[in-house]
């Protein structure tokens, strides 16, 4: 089991990028349901809101943070010192590269028919012998207790050991914890990756997430959506970590 360390209410894996990947690779091959977390300060504040929520978070099976602002947090409050993050999207690729070479069947769940078909087609153009064993677009009102057996269904006989599941924090990780028990595969929550890999929305360039700005970038691209989320927590996810470092400090 690897290190964990606390940010306010969320546990994320002190674990190196490449040491990750091996992991979930391991993983992928066992018939055994785990879950893995993609963290930002959206769901640090959110585990730090709810404790429903922090208890799925911090019982995953591995928690990477998405957010070189929470990298950032882990070295300062804990003193784990691990090299720079990578983008979801970018773990979406690199899962794909590995799963290619490894045979290793994989799924997508979430988002719009649109967005996983254009998702899915230029996957297959950068990794065309990859095994995309399920591709499923769920309603995006509740799900009946029959739709949600059918994608349970569909997921399992398929054979699909990594599940992407793309609707978003907090659902997505509501999503992997409730159906853990349901399936046998590797899940990892996504968020918006499905839609940076469509084309739908452009990734923000590598320096703007080593210098944690991704959150401006998102809300200069996606203003109406985003400005409630990011000025509700980036606040006060600033006010709470300068405050534990201050005090960490003054009394040290």
């Amino acid at each position: 089991m690897n290190n964990r360390d606390n940010i306010l209410s969320m546990n994320v894996d002190c674990i190196e990028y490449p040491n990750a990947l091996k992991l979930i690779k391991d993983w992928s091959k066992e018939p055994i349901s785990r879950y893995v977390c993609i963290s930002n300060v959206h769901m640090c504040m959110e585990t730090y809101d709810s404790s429903s929520f922090k208890s799925i978070v911090n019982d995953s099976d591995l928690n990477l943070p998405d957010s070189s602002v929470i990298r950032k947090a882990q070295n300062l409050l804990t003193g784990c010192k691990l090299g720079p993050t990578k983008r979801g999207v970018d773990l979406v690729l690199d899962l794909c590269c590995i799963a290619e070479k490894e045979s290793i069947s994989i799924g997508f769940y979430g988002s719009t028919e649109e967005i996983l078909l254009k998702m899915t087609s230029k996957i297959l153009s950068i990794y065309p012998n990859l095994k995309i064993t399920s591709v499923i677009s769920p309603p995006f009102r509740g799900l009946t207790s029959e739709e949600l057996s059918n994608d349970i269904d569909a997921i399992s006989n398929s054979g699909t050991q990594i599940l992407f599941v793309g609707l978003g924090c907090p659902k997505q990780e509501k999503w992997m914890a409730q159906n853990k028990k349901n399936l046998h595969c590797t899940m990892i929550g996504v968020g918006a990756a499905f839609s940076f890999l469509a084309g739908a929305i452009k990734p923000s360039p590598y320096w703007v997430h080593e210098y944690g700005l991704e959150w401006l970038y998102r809300l200069f691209v996606e203003p109406k959506r985003l400005w409630k989320r990011y000025f509700k927590h980036n606040p006060r996810f600033l006010y709470y970590i300068i405050k534990i470092i201050l005090k960490k400090y003054w009394t040290d």
